[in-house]
C-alpha cells in the first residue's frame, strides 16, 4: 500500500476528464471523453429530395434537414462501426415518373448503401428503377399501390419498405376521430354529415374513396363531394358548395400548403357556421402557417407520419429547432428523415457490412424501430409500418396517426387523446 495520502482532489479530476472504475476491483483506468473520429470507407445513404418541383419541396427539404441532424449526430459519436455516415443526394420531381427513376438510377450509379425518400407520386417507377441493385429502400411514400406491389412481388421488391402507414389510413380513422371527439364533449356536431373535397391525383382518390366506406360503419354520412383541381386557382365555388350542402363537418382532401392557405383566408371571410373544417395533411409543412398567419386558427390537419410530443419527440424538437433556427418546423419529414438515418445506424451496427444488402434488408424486416415519429414495424406482407389505432389498438405495436389543431399560431397535437397536447378548441366561426 502506498504511503502517500488520498487525495480526494485528484481522484475527482481524474474521473472529471473520463475515468472508469474496472468493476469489484476499486480500481479506476483513464478514458477518452470523446469518441474516436470516424475513419475509413464511408457508408453512403442517397437521398431523393426534390429542390426545383412547383410543389412538395417544404416536405423534401425538411427530410433532409432531419436527416442532416441524425448524420451530425452519428459522426460526432463516432460513426457506424467507426466508419464515417456520407450523404449522396439527387434532385426529383416528385411528380414526373422519368425524373423519379433518373433519380434512383443516379444513386444507383453512385453505389450507396441505402436510400432514403421522402415521397414520391409516382413510386412505382423509381421503385422499379432500383430493383436490379436491391439496396435497402426506406421511403415515407404513404401509397397502398406501391405497397400492395410489395405483397403481390415479394422477391423482386424485398428491399422496398415504407416506414410510415399508407394514405388509405386517413379515410378509415376520420370518423373514428370524429366519433371520439363527440364522445368527449369536446365537440358538438351541428350535423353528421361529412362534405369531402377531393382532388384528382390517385394518393387523394384513395383517401376520399376509404373515408366514404368508412362513413358507411359510423353514425356519420356522406353529404357530398366537390371535384378540385391542382392548382386550385379559386376557392370561392368549392366555398358556394360548403355552404349550399351544409355538413357538420368538411374534409378538404388536397395536399399543397401554399392552396390550403389560401382556402382558410378565403373561408374565414364568409364562413359555414360551427363547421368543423378538416385539412389533409397539407398543413403540416412551415409555409402553411407562414402564409395563412391567423386565418389559420382553428383548422384540424392530421398525419400518419408525424413528430410525437412525447419526452422522445419533444427532445428531438429542441434540438431540431436548435440546428435550423428561425424557420416554423415542419411536424412530419423532418421526424422521418431523422428516424430513417437512425433505423439504418441501428440495422448497420447488427450486420456489421452494409455492403451485404441481403443481410441488411433481412434485419430492416425484423428490426421494431421507435423513432421520434413512433414504432416503424415493417414485418409484414407490405413491409410498411403498422398504423394506430386502425392496424393495431396498441399503441406500442404501432405508428399513430396525429390529429393537430392550429392553436395560438401553432399546430397543437388533439388526438388521439394518449398523445394529446392539448384539447381540441371551438372553432372561430362558431
Amino acid at each position: 500500500m502506498s504511503d502517500k495520502p488520498f487525495d480526494r482532489r485528484q481522484l475527482v479530476k481524474g474521473f472529471a476528464a473520463g475515468a472508469a472504475l474496472t468493476a469489484g476491483t476499486g480500481r479506476y483506468s483513464m478514458a477518452s471523453a470523446a469518441p474516436a473520429k470516424p475513419t475509413g470507407e464511408p457508408i453512403l445513404i442517397g437521398l431523393t429530395i426534390s429542390q426545383t418541383a412547383a410543389a412538395g419541396v417544404a416536405d423534401h427539404h425538411d427530410h433532409l434537414n432531419g436527416s442532416t441532424l441524425a448524420l451530425e449526430e452519428i459522426n460526432a459519436a463516432g460513426g457506424i462501426n467507426g466508419r464515417p455516415l456520407e450523404f449522396r443526394i439527387v434532385d426529383v420531381d416528385l411528380l414526373n415518373a422519368e425524373s423519379c427513376q433518373a433519380a434512383i438510377r443516379n444513386l444507383v450509379d453512385q453505389k450507396v448503401h441505402a436510400i432514403s425518400s421522402p415521397f414520391l407520386f409516382v413510386p412505382i417507377p423509381a421503385m422499379d428503377a432500383s430493383v436490379g441493385y436491391g439496396c435497402p429502400y426506406v421511403n415515407g411514400n404513404t401509397q397502398r399501390a406501391s405497397t400492395d406491389l410489395v405483397a403481390a412481388h415479394p422477391d423482386k421488391y424485398a428491399h422496398m419498405f415504407q416506414m410510415d402507414p399508407s394514405e388509405v389510413y386517413y379515410g378509415e380513422t376520420f370518423p373514428i376521430f370524429l366519433q371520439d371527439l363527440e364522445k368527449s364533449g369536446a365537440w358538438k356536431p351541428r350535423n353528421n354529415k361529412v362534405h369531402i373535397v377531393q382532388e384528382q391525383i390517385a394518393y387523394n382518390q384513395t383517401i376520399s374513396h376509404s373515408c366514404q366506406a368508412a362513413l358507411k360503419n359510423s353514425k356519420f354520412e356522406l353529404a357530398g363531394i366537390t371535384d378540385i383541381q391542382y392548382p386550385v386557382q379559386d376557392w370561392g365555388p368549392v366555398i358556394q358548395d360548403i355552404k349550399k350542402i351544409g355538413a357538420g363537418t368538411v374534409m378538404i382532401d388536397h395536399w399543397v400548403a401554399a392552396e390550403y392557405a389560401a382556402f382558410v383566408k378565403q373561408f374565414r371571410s364568409n364562413p359555414l357556421k360551427d363547421t368543423l373544417v378538416y385539412l389533409q395533411y397539407g398543413p403540416s409543412q412551415p409555409e402553411f402557417l407562414e402564409l395563412a398567419g391567423k386565418a389559420a386558427e382553428g383548422f384540424v390537419w392530421s398525419t400518419v407520419l408525424g413528430v410525437y410530443a412525447d419526452k422522445k419527440g419533444a427532445e428531438f424538437r429542441e434540438k431540431y429547432k436548435k440546428r435550423f433556427p428561425g424557420k416554423v418546423m415542419g411536424l412530419c419529414y423532418t421526424g422521418a428523415g431523422y428516424d430513417i438515418v437512425y433505423m439504418m445506424k441501428e440495422v448497420w451496427e447488427k450486420t456489421k457490412k452494409p455492403e451485404d444488402f441481403k443481410a441488411s434488408c433481412e434485419q430492416l424486416r425484423k428490426t421494431a424501430f421507435r423513432g421520434v415519429c413512433g414504432w416503424s414495424i415493417m414485418d409484414n406482407k407490405r413491409q410498411e409500418a403498422v398504423q394506430y389505432p386502425v392496424g393495431t389498438q396498441d399503441l406500442e405495436k404501432g405508428m399513430s396517426q396525429l390529429y393537430f389543431q392550429v392553436q395560438d399560431k401553432q399546430s397543437k397535437i388533439i388526438y388521439p387523446f394518449p398523445l394529446k397536447e392539448t384539447e381540441f378548441k371551438t372553432v372561430p366561426w362558431a
